[in-house]
């Protein structure tokens, strides 16, 4: 399950969408996102699926890459999906026992946001499996620059938002080794209910945090003595510039966000 996750990881592959301006993902997921509340209906859906199966196609990155994520939010999903089944009020009544009640509107629901949870994941795991961690934290720091004339820090903000988005998976692999070494001393994660394995985990934390203050600590260490202070007076080797293709990308986003919306209305 550790392994599955595939959150803050960067898959380097030669495409025109990981050639693309860091500025132009990070707005066009923050649109993409939008456009997944604004979908009314499944036919909705079927438009982002299609746009979201051409961008995956486009990158290079393995569709059974991006799937595999999807195992670390099944809990969540399936959570999801049982609330909307049973909370949601409706006439049409396929199934009762008790008080609980499945109906015709609850499936629905049920199926609609779950659906569009998946593709929200999908479609937002892009950005970190298409752009580097240097690449993601000037992006970052650029569009948060209109901001420093009200005293706004873009530039550590940036920073700590790209640390924190790279020591996921090196906490997930951290703490894949503390569970194989536990193992081996005979720990057992994978036998009894939920609560029993969720107990289980305990003990990994401590080790875990251990480790984490460690490379924190490392991490620090290693900036001062490359005499790191911050934004201020800090030059680039590689200058952000909008290109061809970065307009295209970004005009194909907002149509997509404009079909939605007439979709929703019309």
């Amino acid at each position: 399950m550790i392994k599955d996750i595939t959150i803050g990881q960067y898959y380097p592959a030669k495409s025109s969408i990981h050639e693309l301006d860091p500025r132009v993902k990070i707005l066009g997921t923050f649109i993409y996102i939008l456009s997944l509340f604004l979908v009314p209906d499944f036919r909705g859906y079927g438009i982002v699926i299609l746009f979201l199966w051409a961008i995956i196609h486009t990158s290079k990155v393995p569709f059974t890459f991006i799937i595999r994520g999807l195992k670390a939010i099944f809990m969540i999903l399936l959570f999801t999906v049982g609330l909307n089944i049973f909370l949601t009020p409706g006439e049409n009544i396929l199934y009762q026992w008790g008080v609980l009640k499945i109906t015709q509107e609850g499936l629905y629901t049920a199926i609609f946001m779950g659906t569009r949870l998946i593709l929200l994941i999908m479609g937002s795991s892009l950005l970190t499996l298409t752009t580097s961690p240097i690449q993601l934290t000037d992006g970052i720091e650029s569009l948060l620059n209109p901001f420093k004339k009200i005293g706004l820090p873009a530039h550590e903000i940036a920073m700590m938002m790209t640390i924190a988005l790279r020591f996921i998976p090196i906490l997930l692999e951290e703490t894949d080794k503390i569970m194989k070494a536990q193992m081996a001393r005979g720990a057992d994660f994978e036998s009894g209910g939920l609560i029993k394995r969720a107990k289980s985990l305990i003990p990994i934390l401590i080790p875990l945090f251990i480790s984490a203050f460690r490379r924190a600590d490392d991490l620090a260490l290693a900036m001062e003595a490359r005499c790191y202070r911050g934004g201020e007076s800090r030059t680039k080797m590689k200058e952000l510039a909008f290109g061809r293709q970065d307009y295209m990308a970004m005009g194909i986003m907002i149509i997509l966000c404009f079909m939605l919306i007439l979709l929703r209305f019309i």
